[in-house]
């Protein structure tokens, strides 16, 4: 009888102590995604790095669980049996420990995996941003298609006014053959009398009008021609297929991934460089399928799945066996942002000393999207900017320095000191053997 009600009080006190975790699932979520996502699906009924948390409140106390996430290396160490279960059972794989996180923090996780709730990804400010550059995007090449289609039409016209101009000269040799059978015949009919003189006029000054657009012709072939030079390699727009297709949308603008983490290089080199596979495989090998709510037009759920499959392929990674095979395959990468070889341009200038002036000058929040565009809302990424040398000497006579920082103090202090408002060109930005050694 002693023994039975102990049961009862061992099992009501557990009940209680399930019950006593009480927070808010919405801090939970955000806290186990910072933490917990490394080595636990944020599908609490799939089996990861660690074992599934699905059900785990009830299987567990909440003393148990703290002790657990605080420091699981002393809860071993004190004998609890089934610490020691759950380490031998993941080959010895040590969880990590998380001191840093309060009571309430705690309780906030637990509550969510008591309580999960499906994670709202669709930002509706993201989506209106987007919607807006579509319209600038399509408002732009529109313009452009109204410019070529106008100047096509006169062209054409061109064509045939000089047509017409020949066939006037045929009828003018016609005519002054014929006036003498006119003036044999003598008939006096008022409009034909009306309609021959107004033409010989014309015919006077058929010369004028012929030279007027043969002038307007060679102005606008050459104007046609002088273009044509100017955009040779000049690649605005350009957005080639990619051996995998990486939505930077997806990844920079829903998810908020920082450009310097995958293009670390960019901050302290001449190149932005491109991101190695073990950058991609330190989020995507926890992540193997897609489960967001956006969804790119055209594209589904199964193609970015599949594209996460060749991750996986290129790289080695067996997602079953949680190992590598040691087989990997270069990615054949293409590159969109290239600058001719006599052209030195240094992304770290850029980024570190004119980072400031530049976000100011090109009103922009990220000094990144000054020249490549708003990456964060491409789902392809294309080459936003002409990137000629006028783009760039254009924006070194707008841009001004940032008189405060330690480079212009240093090397042009003498110009600091006369003028208020300096830019660029005037400390020798423009100068040919800038970009140009």
């Amino acid at each position: 009888m002693r023994n039975f009600l102990f049961i009862l009080l061992f099992l009501f006190s557990f009940k209680i102590e399930t019950k006593n975790i009480e927070g808010n699932a919405e801090r939970g979520l955000e806290l186990f995604k910072k933490n917990c996502t490394a080595c636990h699906s944020i599908d609490l009924e799939k089996k990861m790095i660690g074992p599934p948390l699905s059900g785990v409140i009830e299987k567990r106390s909440r003393e148990w669980l703290h002790k657990w996430i605080l420091d699981n290396k002393s809860l071993r160490q004190s004998g609890d049996k089934e610490a020691i279960a759950i380490y031998k059972e993941y080959g010895n794989t040590e969880m990590n420990s998380f001191p840093q996180l309060s009571e309430q923090q705690i309780d906030d996780i637990l509550f969510f995996i008591k309580n999960p709730i499906k994670e709202k990804k669709e930002n509706s400010e993201i989506l209106k941003e987007n919607n807006h550059n579509d319209n600038e995007n399509i408002k732009e090449e529109f313009i452009q298609f109204l410019i070529k289609i106008i100047v096509f039409g006169f062209s054409i016209l061109s064509i045939i006014l000089l047509w017409i101009l020949y066939r006037i000269k045929i009828l003018t040799k016609l005519l002054s053959e014929s006036d003498i059978i006119f003036q044999q015949k003598k008939k006096k009919n008022f409009l034909t009398i009306s309609f021959f003189f107004l033409f010989n006029k014309l015919l006077e000054k058929k010369k004028i009008i012929l030279c007027f657009f043969l002038v307007f012709f060679s102005i606008l072939s050459g104007y046609e021609i002088w273009s044509f030079l100017m955009k040779i390699d000049v690649n605005k727009g350009y957005k080639p297929e990619q051996p995998i297709y990486f939505s930077h949308k997806i990844h920079s603008g829903i998810n908020g991934i920082d450009c310097q983490y995958c293009h670390s290089t960019a901050k302290y080199s001449k190149v932005s460089g491109i991101p190695s596979t073990n950058i991609c495989m330190n989020c995507h090998v926890t992540i193997n399928e897609y489960k967001g709510d956006y969804i790119e037009k055209g594209k589904s759920r199964e193609e970015y799945n599949k594209e996460i499959q060749k991750i996986y392929h290129l790289v080695g990674w067996n997602p079953e066996k949680r190992e590598y095979s040691g087989k990997t395959h270069p990615i054949q990468w293409i590159r969109i942002h290239n600058m001719p070889d006599f052209v030195h341009f240094d992304h770290s200038q850029h980024i570190i000393t004119g980072k400031k002036m530049i976000k100011k000058s090109k009103k922009v929040d990220l000094v990144c999207n000054a020249c490549h565009g708003e990456v964060q809302n491409m789902d392809q990424v294309e080459m936003s900017n002409d990137f000629t040398m006028e783009w760039c000497i254009s924006c070194h006579r707008k841009t001004e320095i940032d008189t405060n920082n330690q480079y212009y103090i240093e090397h042009f202090p003498n110009v600091i000191k006369k003028e208020k408002r300096i830019t660029i060109d005037m400390i020798g930005g423009t100068e040919c053997a800038k970009c140009h050694y």
